[in-house]
Parts: structure tokens; C-alpha cells; sequence
């Protein structure tokens, strides 16, 4: 079994304890691992308190959809939540819970889980033979049939996306949709409208009423792309739709009941990005039940000629008309130069350089000087990129907004050119959602094929 302080940080796990902070039973704690737990000062209970004041059953804390909810059972004395009383609460990290003249704190905590590495080297579309990898196909393994909220975080390009539909397809949920929400892909007015739906007449433009992705996915996974992206003023609202499992649509009067499982990615780290202000804590307490790390692809060079056998097995870059292989192998020495590589980008990055390779390949095999052409290449674009133009006397977030725009602009313009102004192409080459599509370019006045 490997050792915990010998395991790498690829997987954490989201635990919860209480912790009296003040009363006869001050610093007792307990660790909430079970459904529902009782609190009271009869010995019946899961958290005994010796404290007078305290009923005999005083409340319960009940786990459900990745939620841990508290309820007052009738106490002689009342319970407060954060000096407020209630009946019935959703608890977050940091509540403080006064019974009687005791006060209970809440608490959630990241615990890095000690892993038998899986001995496949292939989960999903995935494959690697690395430890960190099959240490994440074995938690992968575990988790995928649960209905636990799970958070990937890893850097551009290393397959998170690749994560996400393989917790899905290897789910309960697996025949229900799947849907894919890019947090970064839509303009900060329409997320709600997107995520939530709206009704007919709700807003400038809303000519009917539309459904949202978290209706859309109803009975299967939504998978919330760059969640990290998502503005400080929708994180009340996407938190309350995982805490009360029910949405509503912009405009409407009702709620929605809602039947998903919630699996979302970023490129950030979270932690810090709480931290620092700009992601709340209770929301990333919620989503991150289970946390997967994944690594780039420059620590874990031993996974690459598995890749780029994928890639050239599936790949339709490399398939003849008649669906046969062009190219079925690599040299020794073409294999070496990919391993002593770094990838800044990753496994898309290397995605990119084996579809170019298969593209000038004249036999069945890539050699070291196709890829020599290749990263040659590369590195005289990179020295003739021009730097952006950034007006550092703007605010941060008006600056930064500004080069999204412009970037935004350029990428949809050349990849509608690419596709003869087909919008269902682009979609699918840009791997975004093809209402996303539309609407970023109706924000930028690109015409689409039908438009021109």
C-alpha cells in the first residue's frame, strides 16, 4: 500500500467535523462520516455534549446531495446558526452553532487520501502508465458510479475535459445527457440565461422560452468548463441550485427541480483563488467533495508513447478514406526528442504536433526530422509573436476583458474562415457548445454561412 506522505497530491477528498468551541465539552470533536448524526446530551446520540442547557436530543445533521443539512429536533432552548435561529439550515464552512450554552463550529478540510495505483493504464479515453496517472484511474474507478460533486484542476490543455466524460460514461447516468458549459465561452450577461434557462420576454431578445444546461442535462452530468471564470455575482445563484437542487429560469415565478450531477474544471487553484476574494468558499466547499489534481504532461514523460499511440489510433487525421492507418509508427529517436520535450501545452499541444507530423509523413513513419521541422517551426513563431497590447492605465478587469475581447474576436473570425462560415464545424473543431458559438458571435457581429 503506498505510504500517505509518500503519495503525490493528485487526489484530496472533502471531510467535515465539528468542533466544540466553547462549553463543558469545549475542543470534543467528531468527524462527520456517517448519513445523519444526533447531537444532544442523552447518551443515545452520535455527539454526546455535557451540557445542562443542551435538550436530550437536541438537533441532527443529515448528509444528502453532497449537503449537510441541520435540524432542530424540537429543543427545549432552540438552536442559532450564526446567531440567527432556525429549524432547518444548510451548513458551510465556519458556521458556528450555539445550543444551549455550547457553541459548535463546522469545519471542512482537504484530506489527501493515501491510493493503490489502478494496475490499468487506460480509463475512458485516457491512458498512461505513470503512478500519478493510475492513481487517478483507480479513484476514477471508485467515484464514477457515486453521485459525489467532483472539481478538476489542472493546467491548459491536460484533459480535463477528458475526466469529466469519463466519470460520466462510467456513471449511473451514463445513458442520460451530458452536458458541457463553458464558463469562460460566454458573455457575462448571458451565463444565468444559459446555466438556468430563461422565459419568453424575459430580456431584450429572449423570443422564446429556452431551457438551460442544467435542465438540458436533466437525469445526467452537467460539466461546468472554467468555473474558476464564473463572476463573484452567479456564484450565490450556482450555489443555491447545488444546495436546494432546484433552478430558475430568468424571468420566471416557480423553481425547477433539478436531477444532475455537478462535475466542473479549472485551470486555477481554487484554494487561492478563495483566498484571495475572488471565488467563495462556501461554493468551493460545495463542488469539491471529491478534488482531482491532474499533472502536466512534463511530469509524466513515461505516458507519452502510450498518447501517441492513442492519438494515431484514433485520430481521423491519420485515417485513410477507406479508415486504414497512415502512419502506424514512431522512430526510437523521434520518440525521444517528444519525452525530453516540457509541453507548456500539454497533451493538446502534443495533439497538435502528431496531427502535423501525419500530415507531411510520405511512408508509415515519423521521424526524428519531421519533428525537428516542426519544433523549428514552432519556436519562429513563437520569437515573431507580437506582444499584446495591454493599457495598464485601465483597471484590472477592464484590461484583462479587453484582451479576452480581442482574442475572442480573431479566434472566431479565422475558425468560421477555416470552415467556410459552417457555425456546426466551428463548434465542433472549437470543442464549445454551439449556442455558445452563436452568441459570441452575435456579440461580435460575425456573420454565420446563413447570415451572409
Amino acid at each position: 500500500m503506498l505510504k500517505l506522505e509518500d503519495a503525490p497530491e493528485v487526489v484530496s477528498l472533502r471531510k467535515c467535523q465539528l468542533v466544540v468551541i466553547e462549553g463543558p465539552s469545549k475542543n470534543k470533536k467528531i468527524t462527520l462520516n456517517k448519513n445523519k448524526i444526533t447531537i444532544g446530551k442523552r447518551d443515545n446520540n452520535d455527539f454526546i455534549l455535557e451540557d445542562k442547557t443542551v435538550s436530550r436530543n437536541h438537533l441532527e445533521i443529515e448528509y444528502a446531495s453532497d449537503s449537510f443539512i441541520l435540524r432542530d429536533l424540537n429543543s427545549t432552548n432552540g438552536t442559532y446558526l450564526n446567531g440567527s435561529k432556525v429549524k432547518e439550515a444548510y451548513l458551510a464552512p465556519g458556521d458556528a452553532i450555539k445550543i444551549g450554552n455550547s457553541v459548535i463550529e463546522f469545519v471542512a478540510f482537504d484530506e489527501k487520501i493515501s491510493i493503490e495505483p489502478s494496475p490499468k493504464e487506460a480509463f475512458g479515453m485516457m491512458v498512461g502508465k505513470s503512478r500519478k496517472m493510475r492513481q487517478i484511474f483507480a479513484i476514477l474507478e471508485k467515484i464514477s458510479p457515486s453521485q459525489a460533486t467532483v472539481i478538476i484542476e489542472g493546467e491548459t490543455g491536460t484533459g480535463k475535459d477528458l475526466v469529466a466524460r469519463a466519470i460520466h460514461e462510467h456513471s449511473t447516468r451514463k445513458a442520460q445527457p451530458f452536458q458541457v458549459f463553458d464558463c469562460s465561452g460566454v458573455a457575462p450577461n448571458l451565463i444565468e440565461s444559459e446555466l438556468f434557462g430563461h422565459e419568453k420576454g424575459s430580456f431584450t431578445g429572449a423570443v422564446r422560452s429556452r431551457a438551460g444546461a442544467f435542465e438540458a442535462a436533466r437525469g445526467g452530468t452537467v460539466f461546468l468548463d472554467e468555473i474558476g471564470e464564473l463572476t463573484l455575482d452567479l456564484q450565490p445563484k450556482l450555489l443555491r441550485a447545488l444546495e436546494s437542487r432546484e433552478i430558475r429560469r430568468v424571468g420566471a415565478n416557480a423553481p425547477t427541480k433539478i436531477d444532475v450531477r455537478v462535475v466542473s474544471a479549472t485551470n486555477r487553484n481554487l484554494k487561492k483563488e478563495v483566498a484571495e476574494g475572488r471565488f467563495r468558499e462556501d461554493l468551493y466547499y460545495r463542488m469539491s467533495v471529491v478534488k482531482i489534481l491532474l499533472p502536466p504532461l512534463r511530469e509524466r514523460a513515461e505516458d507519452i508513447p502510450l498518447i501517441v499511440q492513442k492519438l494515431l489510433t484514433d485520430g481521423k487525421f491519420n485515417k485513410t478514406p477507406s479508415g486504414a492507418l497512415k502512419v502506424t509508427r514512431v522512430e526510437d529517436d523521434a520518440l525521444k526528442m517528444l519525452m525530453r520535450y516540457t509541453w507548456p501545452g500539454n497533451v493538446r499541444e502534443l495533439a497538435n504536433v502528431i496531427e502535423r507530423a501525419c500530415s507531411f509523413v510520405e511512408k508509415d513513419t515519423i521521424s526524428r526530422s519531421h519533428l525537428e521541422f516542426i519544433f523549428a517551426e514552432m519556436g519562429e513563431n513563437e520569437e515573431g509573436t507580437e506582444r499584446m497590447k495591454i493599457d495598464a492605465d485601465l483597471p484590472f478587469k477592464e484590461a484583462k476583458q479587453m484582451i479576452v475581447e480581442e482574442f475572442e474576436k480573431e479566434y472566431l473570425e479565422d475558425l468560421l474562415k477555416k470552415h467556410n462560415h459552417n457555425l456546426s464545424k466551428a463548434a465542433r473543431e472549437a470543442k464549445v457548445d454551439r449556442k455558445h458559438i452563436r452568441n459570441l458571435l452575435k456579440k461580435y457581429g460575425i456573420p454565420t454561412k446563413g447570415e451572409m
